[in-house]
């Protein structure tokens, strides 16, 4: 499951293991978030992203990305800290 560092449920990724193998997922659909980056990388806006998924709201597809950019943000602090710990004996 996807938490952030107090253990607070995320709102807009969830990955359960009965919903598509338990990959990562636009919470209440079966939208993998990699799919999304996908799109994103062949150049995609986030609206015509949206027009592909036109029952899933605009501002969950934006949280979406935005929860998992704060993930990967904290994440590469996470592992820096732990670098530099591990450095500095």
């Amino acid at each position: 499951m996807w938490y952030n560092k107090h253990m607070k449920k995320k709102a807009y990724i969830l990955s359960k293991s009965d919903i598509m193998g338990g990959a990562p997922c636009i919470a209440g659909t079966r939208i993998p978030i990699a799919v999304i980056v996908q799109r994103l990388k062949e150049g995609c806006t986030v609206e015509s992203i949206h027009d592909g998924y036109p029952w899933v709201p605009l501002k969950t597809i934006e949280g979406a990305i935005s929860e998992l950019v704060e993930d990967l943000s904290q994440s590469r602090n996470d592992s820096e800290i732990l670098q530099t710990q591990a450095i500095a004996g």
